[in-house]
């Protein structure tokens, strides 16, 4: 036994470690701040406070992502990583890492050095995949851009980290990916296959793009690949030594629902501990998964491909973008056992399985995230769509992923009414406003402290600041209840909180009961100024295909006895689609533009 001291520095906290076990590629570290117990440890705080430092069974290991994958080669390599089916193209694991230290080799060879950007900006293509992986093979940092952003948008990214290469398909849907930054790089016609030289992105060097025939100053995906010699490839096995697990990976862009987005930088050791950490809890050795988010998101590069990579699980990418009648496709075809997919992603695969009624007899876990769910879209998951478990999972971007999650043998309460347990080695604590641990049981402001924790916003001291204390605490922003047992629940975001009245209420309970209605497929519920309550609320439902129309009236009645006469919604508004991200999520702040611009011109169905 070998015993000593760590330093993690995405947390700056040092810590007693003992290494427990060693291996060719991973170091397993058991660290421990109050107890050398690796079980389950709660500690109150005062007056009962909610606070929990959860152990697990399982210890962090410090690995990069290029050894993780050198791992799972290694114990897996005859098995499918990936099944692209609109691309219809397949790899093992054996050939994956083949053709990833190919790609690695080759964007060396185009001049980049350990630690610059690479951005992926497409939908879900195998070139995404293999571009991701291939840059932490190399050392660099991959920056995953959404595939709808256009030319201030993804000039802003560029900008933001230096992105130095661009990879990117030539055209998803009507978005044609060189004529946007063409707009914005007028010099990339300038030049004919050598870097770019362009005055307002200086950094910019090279932009690849999936095709066959490169447009002037690009270079095809396949020419890349085809750069390095065998010599260059051999020596990206070597170079995994070199790359400290507490480097930076890969960029996250938040949502940016408010001004511009903020760059989280996430490290190798936060993408593959969260990712086994998912990997384990999910049990998805053997198992293979229907991909329905976007790659580009925390749910798709950790939820998803770490956590798949960690137990050698196959994915599978049914379409470039959510299609759900493609999903069901993709899981008869491939005999899917495992989706994943956000609340609305799931709620549109079960209205297309009402119409088509396919043959699914496979699956046999729901694994759902982004956005909380309600308890009436799980019964529909697990009864229409035939799945024998349902996992709920939180988390946020900040947060490298998922921080609670739903455990095997989760009980019917915990799988409906909570987003599961705590994950392990991580502490968490729910605050007042002054910063005093409320009791369990008791809503506040959810803290996280742990390996999880980004290491900051790219070029952003003083967001990074006000988001992680000089504690190391990071704040949620979310209201949370956390429960002595381990397992919480979401109220809704601090700032979605409506004050009707001098009422505190939370959307997320009215959305739930709402979405009971056996004619309302979806509600989502804001708060909308009003001169004397200062707030009023006001639901957004989209009705089901056999359902007719509703009212506020025929609401209010549906709701007597079961809420509290203040939550029951002022304002009733029907609409055929939510406007989301393509991540998913939903995009509240436009709900509240349509309020305030097509109440008075009466261009919605709206009932008071």
């Amino acid at each position: 036994m070998i015993n000593k001291y760590v330093h993690i520095l995405n947390r700056k906290i040092l810590f007693r470690s003992e290494v427990v076990k060693l291996s060719k590629n991973r170091i397993y570290l058991s660290c421990h701040r109050f107890s050398n117990s690796a079980t389950a440890r709660t500690i109150s705080g005062e007056n009962n406070g909610s606070y929990i430092n959860y152990l697990g069974k399982n210890p962090l290991v410090y690995s990069s992502i290029g050894q993780e994958l050198e791992r799972v080669a290694a114990n897996y390599g005859s098995t499918e990583a990936i099944v692209s089916c609109h691309e219809s193209k397949r790899h093992t694991f054996r050939s994956l890492i083949d053709q990833v230290d190919r790609l690695a080799a080759s964007l060396l060879k185009l001049g980049l050095n350990k630690g610059d950007y690479i951005g992926l900006w497409g939908p879900n293509n195998l070139h995404w995949y293999l571009t991701m992986l291939a840059a932490s093979r190399a050392g660099l940092v991959s920056v995953g851009i959404n595939p709808a952003y256009q030319g201030r948008e993804i000039e802003y990214c560029l900008k933001k980290v230096n992105i130095k290469v661009l990879v990117a398909p030539l055209q998803y849907k009507s978005q044609n990916f060189y004529e946007i930054l063409h707009s914005i790089c007028p010099e990339l016609t300038a030049n004919e296959k050598g870097p770019i030289k362009s005055n307002n992105l200086p950094h910019l060097q090279r932009f690849i793009i999936d095709t066959d025939i490169a447009p002037k100053g690009a270079i095809t995906f396949n020419e890349l690949l085809d750069l390095s010699t065998a010599e260059e490839i051999a020596k990206i096995s070597k170079l995994q030594k070199f790359i400290i697990p507490d480097s930076p990976c890969n960029v996250q862009f938040t949502s940016g629902t408010t001004g511009h987005p903020k760059a989280a930088v996430l490290s190798h050791f936060n993408f593959v501990n969260n990712g086994i950490h998912i990997g384990n809890r999910n049990c998805l050795e053997g198992e293979r998964i229907c991909v329905q988010v976007p790659l580009f998101h925390a749910f798709g590069v950790v939820i998803t491909i770490m956590a798949a990579m960690s137990k050698g699980a196959t994915l599978v990418l049914p379409s470039p973008g959510f299609d759900a009648e493609e999903s069901l496709k993709a899981v008869v075809k491939e005999r899917c056992t495992v989706m994943h997919g956000t609340p609305t992603m799931y709620v549109d695969v079960i209205r297309k399985q009402k119409d088509c009624n396919y043959a699914l007899d496979t699956l046999k876990m729901a694994v759902t995230g982004g956005a909380p769910c309600s308890p009436q879209l799980f019964l529909n998951i697990q009864n229409i769509l035939k799945v024998k478990e349902v996992r709920n999972l939180y988390g946020l971007t900040e947060t490298t992923a998922a921080i609670f999650q739903s455990r095997s043998g989760d009980n019917r309460d915990q799988v409906l009414n909570t987003v599961g347990h705590i994950q392990d080695n991580i502490e968490a604590k729910v605050i007042d406003s002054e910063g005093h641990t409320v009791p369990f049981g008791q809503p506040g402001e959810l803290c996280i402290r742990g390996y999880c924790t980004m290491l900051g916003y790219h070029g952003d001291i003083e967001k990074t600041e006000e988001t992680i204390g000089a504690d190391k605490w990071l704040h949620t922003g979310d209201q949370f209840v956390l429960q002595a047992d381990g397992y919480g629940r979401i109220v809704g975001r601090l700032k979605e909180m409506i004050i009707r009245g001098g009422e505190n209420i939370f959307p997320k309970e009215i959305e739930d009961f709402l979405n009971t209605h056996s004619d309302i497929l979806e509600t989502h519920v804001i708060g909308v100024p009003d001169e004397r309550m200062g707030e009023e609320i006001c639901a957004f439902v989209r009705l089901t295909d056999t359902g007719g129309e509703i009212t506020r009236a025929m609401l209010k009645e549906y709701c007597k006895g079961k809420l509290a006469h203040f939550k029951i919604p002022y304002y009733l508004i029907a609409v055929k689609e939510f406007p989301k991200t393509t991540s998913g999520k939903i995009q509240k702040f436009k709900l509240l533009q349509q309020f305030e611009e097509k109440f008075n011109t009466k261009q919605l169905n709206v009932s008071k």
